[in-house]
């Protein structure tokens, strides 16, 4: 049974007149306004629907919600993390992230349940892969992170479990819903979808001319380091992400932003910063560094302060932006796929 948060108006009224169900365009953007905009889950919509409309949805749409797991709130930066349980028993993330602005706030989303790419120092590539999300799945875990959140959520980031571009089809679908006006009416600027580098879904999204924010997540720009941390490097080299992004950012016209997890004495020093400097020369970049999340004993640490400065100043040869983004909810496993993994370890 198809999901009412995986429809924009259109596909609805032409799913339900495929069931023989005599709909208007506007009384399908009524009720996805009713319960996506603004987030409502019975009936009757606050502008009334023909009868046989929502008896049509009661008994061809399902409607339910995600299953809360838990919820885990770190008391020092108030990011909340959110651990769903799918249908099929399935578990993944969603991030309430605070920001700057009082009172308003991002969700940071799941697009897999696991991820396929194994990357070294993320505790989602450790689960592995179970599934692609569905549409409807990314779109619910907005919407229950938005109903609990004190205040206005302004922004959806692609950056929970999964890499979002290896389910390339449902994310955009997703983001189509997350920024329609009868959706989650979340700016289309406002929506970042990152990756780790996946050269031919790059090319496809610049040929596509998407609205939404393209983030791809280098943290190593010389070739036999990443491909020790990231083994999706093994199938593209940096020079192949560089063309990559250097097509989007033609197609896109402004700057890309490159994240650069920060793995202490690994990939902050000089020659990190010289090898981005000769792959990415004339390309308008941003980058962010974010400090790595692991809890492991023995796992990757936290650049030092003094790490991180000599870092930025070999940076700044670049003469492109370099802000250290805030990693937040360290204190309640905030890396995704640790509470999965958490839940998922045997009991004592």
């Amino acid at each position: 049974m198809n999901h009412l948060y995986g429809f924009l108006p259109e596909d609805l009224a032409a799913h339900l007149r495929e069931k023989g169900v005599a709909i208007r365009d506007a009384e399908a953007r009524r009720v996805l306004a009713h319960a996506i905009a603004n987030g409502r889950e019975g009936f009757p919509v606050a502008r009334p629907v023909p009868r046989t409309v929502a008896e049509a949805i009661e008994r061809f749409i399902d409607r339910r919600p995600l299953e809360i797991v838990e919820r885990a709130e770190d008391p020092g930066d108030g990011f909340v993390k959110y651990l769903f349980r799918l249908r099929d028993g399935a578990q993944v993330e969603a991030v309430r992230i605070p920001l700057e602005a009082e009172g308003r706030f991002t969700v940071c989303v799941s697009s897999q349940a696991g991820c396929a790419m194994g990357c070294d120092f993320c505790a989602t590539g450790r689960l592995g892969l179970t599934r692609n999300l569905e549409p409807w799945e990314i779109v619910a875990q907005f919407l229950a992170v938005r109903s609990e959140a004190p205040g206005a959520v302004t922004g959806v980031v692609f950056q929970g479990q999964g890499e979002p571009l290896h389910n390339y089809d449902a994310v955009i679908r997703a983001a189509k819903i997350l920024s329609h006006p009868c959706g989650g009416r979340i700016t289309s600027k406002a929506i970042t979808i990152s990756t780790v580098g996946l050269v031919p879904a790059i090319e496809r999204y610049a040929r596509e001319g998407h609205p939404y924010r393209l983030i791809v997540s280098l943290t190593s720009a010389i070739d036999a380091r990443r491909r020790s941390l990231l083994p999706v490097a093994g199938a593209w080299s940096v020079a192949d992400v560089t063309n990559a992004v250097r097509t989007y950012q033609r197609s896109s016209g402004g700057r890309v932003t490159i994240a650069w997890v920060l793995l202490g004495g690994i990939n902050d020093g000089g020659d990190e910063a010289a090898a981005l400097r000769e792959h990415f020369d004339g390309v308008p970049l941003r980058i962010n560094l974010i400090d790595v999340n692991d809890a492991r004993p023995g796992g990757y640490r936290r650049s030092s302060e003094r790490e991180l400065a000599a870092f930025r100043d070999a940076l700044r040869t670049l003469g492109v932006p370099v802000v250290r983004r805030y990693s937040g909810g360290a204190a309640r496993h905030a890396a995704c796929g640790m509470l999965a993994a958490m839940q998922a370890r045997p009991p004592l």
